[in-house]
């Protein structure tokens, strides 16, 4: 009998990391695989599929997030036989990547982005079926649903993988949403200001929500309150009560979100 930690794996990847999580039973079980410098992320891969405990298993799924730039377009405006063409007009596309696409209904918007091919080829021959999305759609998602609760306006800046993920929205679409490549709470000052100044923002009234894992968070908290009255950095811990999902080390808090809002 195929039990629940057969069903799906969760992969994900970036430049810096990959991990990997399944459930067994209702248990959230995290892994985290040493990358190699000097190969590719698809030999890492492979060999991971070689080398973990955790891959050893027998999945008829998996759910893969991927740290890539990302494009995001209106649902109506999109037409499948031009996403490629509009995507390496907006970025430039390194080594040998396939431009994949993902519809995001809640957001009334289509995400584009990149993944190695030879990548992808690794994971799609190992898993019967394989489900692409950027490793921020589900902090799009549930920061949506959360720029609903209260009368003010809400910006929100989400930190992984040494870059910051800066977006708002109005009403069930995007308003501004952009990636910006920060090392410093000084850098990350300076962008989220500019957004908040390009969208015209009220400092003593509207917010700023700070998630995931801030570079030097009393520093950055502290230099962003000099501008921004109403600052509020997120504790996936008390946002949740305390869920076992949020206790697990290492675990980023786009990959919480994937099981804690199924």
């Amino acid at each position: 009998m195929t039990t629940e930690k057969t069903q799906r794996l969760t992969i994900r990847i970036s430049s810096w990391s990959m991990l990997f999580s399944t459930t067994n039973g209702r248990e959230v079980v995290f892994e985290r695989y040493p990358l190699k410098s000097g190969i590719s992320l698809a030999a890492n891969m492979r060999e991971a599929l070689q080398q973990s405990p955790m891959l050893q298993e027998e999945y008829l799924r998996a759910y893969v997030m991927v740290d890539t730039p990302v494009l995001t377009v209106p649902v109506d405006l999109f037409n499948q036989k031009d996403s490629e063409a509009l995507y390496r007009y907006t970025f430039t596309l390194q080594g040998q990547q396939t431009v994949m696409h993902a519809v995001l209904p809640e957001l009334n918007a289509v995400a584009v982005f990149p993944i190695q091919k030879d990548l992808l080829q690794v994971i799609t021959e190992h898993f019967g079926k394989v489900t692409v999305m950027p490793v921020a759609a589900t902090v799009w998602r549930h920061a949506h649903q959360k720029s609903f609760t209260g009368p003010r306006a809400k910006l929100y800046a989400y930190f992984h993988d040494r870059r910051m993920e800066v977006f708002c929205f109005t009403q069930n679409r995007f308003k501004f949403t952009n990636s910006f490549a920060v090392n410093n709470p000084n850098d990350a000052v300076y962008y989220i200001l500019s957004v908040w100044k390009q969208l015209g923002m009220v400092p003593e009234e509207d917010e700023l929500h700070l998630t995931g894992t801030l570079p030097d968070k009393e520093a950055l908290t502290e230099l962003v309150r000099q501008f921004i009255r109403r600052v509020y950095v997120n504790n996936p811990s008390g946002e949740f009560n305390r869920s076992a999902v949020t206790q697990i080390e290492g675990m980023p808090y786009d990959m919480m979100l994937h099981y804690l809002k199924r």
